[in-house]
């Protein structure tokens, strides 16, 4: 077990600590043989200086059945939220009771678990808000989008809240300035070029990997910006 403690992250670091009080979310990361590094480094770019990162790294090969994961996962933490990035079932289960008792809230991405309290979205981009995801919850989830629509072309793109790996950025940027009836179609490509999720891991219940959930939540998202951006524009012209 490697336990690492990134401190105050955002683009420019500790430095900004000197600056006006700023309630920071301690953000607690565990993740196997660098299984969550992707979401990482999305949270760092993206969050805005709100958060404080303490990642739990498990490195060393875990048996297929774990009847004790004392060796792997530390026994006492504490943190405001907990990301489960875990890839062996067993020690994806301990850690949710162990944050149960702790009460601290729990975001497992596509596991399924009967812990209560646990956040299992299907995958990161589809979590909703929830109060008791605090910051986390208000910048990363399910993705919204703010836009500005000039002539019949989209000039801007404001990521809201997106996927904490980053695509939504990622894809925002390559969609400005395309033409509207074409950029939810363009969203849901470049989401999936930049998706980190596992194309692999179909689901049965929808029908559709994980990344390609990811492309219909962007575009679905994008197309609820450019609906409100239509009315808005309407309004001004009224």
């Amino acid at each position: 077990m490697k336990i690492r403690d990134c401190g105050f992250i955002g683009p420019s670091g500790p430095a900004l600590r000197e600056g006006p009080a700023t309630t920071v979310q301690k953000l607690l990361v565990f993740q196997q043989n660098g299984s969550g590094e992707n979401k990482i480094r999305g949270i760092r770019t993206h969050g805005q200086n709100l958060f404080e990162l303490g990642i739990i790294s498990v490195e060393s090969s875990v048996p297929a059945v774990l009847d004790d994961s004392g060796e792997y996962l530390p026994s006492d933490f504490q943190a405001d939220l907990v990301l489960d990035y875990l890839k062996h079932p067993d020690l994806s289960h301990d850690l949710a009771v162990m944050c149960q008792n702790r009460g601290i809230p729990l975001v497992a991405s596509g596991k399924k678990t009967r812990v209560q309290g646990v956040f299992t979205p299907m995958i990161c981009c589809a979590l909703s808000r929830d109060r008791r995801l605090g910051c986390y919850g208000d910048h990363f989830g399910a993705p919204e989008f703010a836009i500005e629509i000039e002539g019949e072309r989209i000039q801007k793109i404001t990521v809201l809240r997106g996927a904490p790996c980053g695509a939504s950025w990622e894809a925002a940027a390559r969609v400005a300035g395309l033409p509207v009836e074409e950029a939810a179609v363009r969203m849901g490509l470049e989401v999936q070029f930049f998706c980190t999720a596992d194309p692999a891991g179909w689901d049965p219940m929808y029908g559709k990997s994980p990344v390609h959930l990811a492309a219909e939540f962007h575009r679905a998202a994008l197309c609820r910006a450019i609906e409100a951006g239509d009315r808005s524009e309407k309004q001004r012209a009224g």
